[in-house]
């Protein structure tokens, strides 16, 4: 299938997903989102794909984020059905492992999605971080719940606060990704890791990742999420913030 932002490469059982917005730096619209959904969907039931690479094109970003001009208009009902977080959750879930590639920036709805994944892996040029509440909202596709589960409650509330960016190397030094390696080497690194993986046995893997994904039950807390987004989307201070990034200005928020 022909997707308008999605490519996808399969080679010796290995799929290569790649965002293709360069442009726009790889930023997530809701066609993208519905592309990606569809994409994954079919590998996940494709029995010649064992491993998937998830990655943005060019050489700055792996996914800069939400369209913030989509944000802005988006209404808070809206965000009661959370497409990215339910999307995301798919990926976790999904019976295939997921290698983010991660080519640059990876921020917001970026950084939530390569933390989706089961493995990551930056280049050293990459950065990463969850600056929504410079818009007025929180990260709303999962990042509270996971960033916990991978840097633990304090730094990732320290990262979600101040909304800090970090580089590849402090990433990796907190947890938040596995390797860091060169732009130059990153797609190979990341094929490399897929081959170990798909010489594994099918149904052990399949096993292996249902048996760690069972110890972290985030049912409660994606949905203490999602509520949460939803009401801060009703706010003042949410069309302040996006207006304001669309405007390069900083916002002036007023707590309501």
């Amino acid at each position: 299938m022909v997707y308008k932002h999605i490519l996808v490469d399969k080679v010796d059982k290995i799929a290569q997903v790649t965002i293709n917005s360069e442009k726009v730096r790889n930023a997530l619209n809701p066609e993208t989102v519905e592309e990606l959904r569809e994409t994954l969907r079919e590998l996940q039931s494709n029995p010649d794909v064992l491993t998937i690479i998830l990655t943005g094109s060019g050489e700055k970003s792996f996914v800069s984020g939400s369209d913030i001009s989509f944000i802005r208009n988006r209404h808070f009902l809206e965000t009661l059905t959370p497409h990215m977080q339910n999307l995301y959750s798919e990926i976790e879930k999904n019976e295939k492992p997921v290698i983010a590639a991660i080519n640059g920036f990876a921020l917001g709805g970026g950084c939530e999605l390569a933390m989706a994944c089961d493995l990551r892996i930056a280049s050293d040029n990459a950065k990463l971080g969850l600056p929504e509440l410079n818009l007025g909202i929180i990260p709303g596709a999962g990042g509270t719940q996971r960033l916990v589960n991978l840097v633990g409650i304090g730094k990732a509330k320290e990262l979600i606060y101040t909304g800090e960016i970090v580089e590849a190397n402090e990433a990796k030094k907190i947890g938040l990704v596995n390797q860091v390696v060169s732009q130059k080497e990153l797609i190979n690194t990341a094929q490399e890791m897929a081959k170990k993986i798909v010489s594994k046995g099918p149904l052990a893997l399949r096993l292996a990742k249902l048996a760690i994904n069972s110890t972290q039950n985030m049912t409660e807390g994606l949905s203490i999420e999602a509520l949460a987004q939803s009401i801060l989307f009703a706010t003042e201070d949410k069309v302040e913030g996006t207006s304001a990034f669309l405007e390069k200005r900083k916002p002036v928020f007023k707590g309501q």
